[in-house]
């Protein structure tokens, strides 16, 4: 399917936002953070309508690895929109932005691969779910990677910065964290549920790699769940531990985009 204007348009609303939103380390004017959030909800509107497009198509988010990818760029920076009408998270901006224009890069500009062989309504579903729960713990990665900064310019007694000028509270980005983390467990929990009966009525059986990073990341969030719940667990420990899963979760991605794009 040819590429839809829709999908240009966001690529250089992406692009602009993220250079606003690197504006922020170098000008200390509001409005540069104001004009950035409104053109990355702009880039967030004709996304949705490039979606809505190959969605028409038959081309969802639960259809490949590609249009998973190109539904988490959306659902990433739709996530962050939402969380920074309660929250000051303007700098995150700054992370957001850069992802979302390789994620979505990623998803439309990468050779399109043959159908996924035995593809049904339950792979559907897992492959959305899953799309669901990792954009959430990518989110709540990024918060985690906010407060291993912020916390580490706390330690250097360095306050000059612009995590401590326009950021937020450490405990707040913990809290926060640990929030989008309950979120997505479930979400991704059920995903895996889907995803071994759907293995299970194929021929490929569970000897793919991609699978035990799977459950490295379900092991690495529900073992941050219950820490936090039994040990008290906060801080940096449930930071690192949030980084760590997403990246399981990440080698999941790729793995999956890999064998699609020699396939």
């Amino acid at each position: 399917m040819p590429l839809s204007a829709y999908f240009y348009v966001a690529m250089a609303l992406y692009a602009v936002a993220a250079g606003l939103y690197f504006g922020q380390f170098v000008s200390s004017r509001d409005w540069v953070g104001r004009a950035a959030r409104w053109v990355l909800a702009a880039a967030w509107v004709a996304h949705a309508a490039d979606i809505g497009v190959r969605s028409m198509q038959d081309m969802n988010s639960g259809s490949s690895v590609r249009e998973a990818l190109g539904a988490l760029s959306w659902l990433l920076v739709g996530g962050y929109l939402g969380a920074s009408l309660r929250y000051r998270l303007a700098v995150m901006g700054s992370f957001v932005a850069p992802i979302a224009v390789v994620l979505l890069a990623a998803a439309r500009l990468t050779p399109a691969a043959e159908a996924v062989p035995g593809l049904n309504t339950i792979g559907q579903v897992h492959i959305s779910l899953a799309t669901i729960g990792v954009a959430i713990f990518l989110l709540a990665m990024v918060v985690a990677i906010m407060y291993l900064v912020e916390d580490r310019n706390l330690k250097r007694k360095r306050f000059d910065g612009i995590l401590f000028r326009r950021g937020v509270a450490l405990e707040t980005l913990d809290m926060l964290s640990h929030r989008l983390v309950l979120v997505g467990f479930p979400i991704f929990t059920l995903s895996l549920m889907l995803g071994v009966v759907w293995v299970s009525q194929r021929s490929s059986g569970f000897g793919r790699p991609e699978y035990p990073f799977a459950a490295i990341t379900w092991s690495a969030f529900a073992a941050l769940i219950v820490a936090r719940t039994t040990s008290g667990w906060r801080g940096r420990r449930a930071a690192w531990l949030t980084v760590v899963g997403f990246a399981a979760a990440a080698v999941v991605l790729a793995l999956y985009l890999g064998r699609r794009l020699v396939s």
